[in-house]
């Protein structure tokens, strides 16, 4: 069985530890978990992942943000993923930082890059986790806030955090995006 899993994120130096990038950081780290590496091939970096049976392709959009739908569409295409299989890693303005949330479906709630996914399918129901980055900025100041960099305490906060992400990947393809959202939507 194959899944797609799709971080969100800007391709290039200056957008590289950013908020914004958190879905490119969660595969980082997971491919450095596993010791595999990223091609750059075709609107992304991928890779190939095997768990439990299960073959994860590992997408890192380089269509930048507003055009992250382009390259979903190709590779669910190219690997022949069924749609119920496709996972967005995000991030999310309106969760306080560090904070997990798996949905089955949903809104772009403003998000560039899931709008974009939104409109390229015409449908929302793809699984996506959010990645909490908090809101602390002035008005006015959104860009800014999401294309810095981490604060000192979120850095030391990240790697558990990308480790927890890890076991919500893993959850996602063997037990269902129902069986992940009861198991980890319910943690602190």
């Amino acid at each position: 069985m194959k899944y797609l899993i799709t971080g969100l994120g800007n391709p290039g130096k200056e957008y590289e530890n950013t908020r914004h990038n958190i879905g490119f950081k969660i595969l980082d780290a997971l491919a450095d978990a596993s010791n595999i590496v990223f091609s750059d091939k075709r609107y992304g970096f991928v890779t190939e992942y095997k768990f439990k049976s299960r073959t994860l392709i590992l997408l890192k959009p380089t269509t930048f943000m507003n055009l992250s739908g382009r390259a979903v569409n190709y590779w669910l295409q190219k690997e022949k993923v069924p749609f119920e299989n496709l996972l967005v890693l995000t991030d999310d303005l309106a969760l306080p930082f560090g904070t997990l949330r798996l949905r089955a479906k949903g809104g772009d709630a403003g998000h560039n890059g899931l709008k974009n996914i939104q409109e390229a399918f015409g449908r929302s129901d793809y699984a996506r986790l959010r990645f909490g980055i908090g809101d602390d900025f002035r008005r006015g100041q959104q860009v800014d806030y999401v294309l810095s960099g981490w604060s000192k305490d979120e850095e030391l906060d990240l790697p558990a955090k990308l480790d927890e992400c890890i076991e919500i990947i893993h959850a996602f393809a063997t037990v269902g995006v129902a069986r992940a959202m009861n198991q980890f939507n319910k943690r602190k």
